[in-house]
């Protein structure tokens, strides 16, 4: 894959959306599907598990929640759009669907680590099922004498991907106001990643679509 397909596909995709009938009065999230073939995620050693850098931020406005005990609360609150300490879990604990709204709103959450079994008790499920559990490995699950402003910008540019079971992989990795060339550069980043982890490399790659959130699916045609 070139990121000469990827620019065509992204070209195309910007020609159907000006010509759509009925106009989309939100920013648009730019979306990347990477659907895999030939992988049988039951055996050892197949499930796909990465932390991956991008070159250009995915949004101007990215959405960090903190989950926190008193000792971590006003350093987050300086960095992050959201802190909820400890003392206030039993609001979301009793009312799922307030916790599913919140799993919903917040890109990454960052979770204090001496806390973590309140944490996995009272969110652990629905953060589970997003795919947006604070993962260790991102430096997510922080100590509570911890500085958050080097985190908080990092994931400005980070993409998890944990595949385990489906075998297409669904990511956000931009929004349509950005140029071209530094949604196609986050594009070959991934796909790049994604090869390298597969055992059978770009030829367990079955294709890879391109979308604005209101869109249809482009498919990126290798030339």
């Amino acid at each position: 894959m070139k990121k000469s397909d990827v620019l065509k596909a992204i070209t195309k995709l910007r020609e159907e959306e000006k010509n759509r009938k009925k106009k989309v009065n939100f920013l648009q999230s730019f979306d990347l599907s990477i659907a895999l073939k030939g992988i049988d995620f039951k055996k050892p050693g197949n499930k796909i598990d990465l932390i991956i850098q991008l070159p250009y931020p995915r949004t101007k406005n990215l959405k960090v929640c903190a989950l926190v005990d008193k000792e971590l609360s006003e350093e987050a609150k300086k960095y992050c759009a959201m802190v909820i300490e400890k003392k206030d879990f039993g609001e979301y604990k009793s009312n799922s669907r307030k916790t599913r709204k919140l799993v919903r709103s917040y890109d990454f959450f960052i979770a204090q680590a001496n806390i973590m079994a309140d944490i996995a008790t009272t969110f652990g499920k629905y953060l589970g099922s997003k795919r947006k559990m604070p993962n260790p490995k991102a430096g997510l699950i922080v100590p509570p004498t911890s500085k958050l402003e080097a985190l908080v910008k990092k994931l400005d540019k980070m993409v998890i991907i944990s595949q385990s079971k489906s075998p297409v992989i669904n990511l956000k990795l931009g929004a349509e106001d950005m140029q071209d060339e530094e949604l196609a550069s986050n594009v070959m980043t991934v796909y790049n990643a994604v090869e390298h982890a597969l055992p059978g490399g770009k030829n367990q790659i079955r294709a890879l679509y391109v979308k604005f959130t209101m869109s249809k699916a482009i498919k990126v045609r290798e030339e």
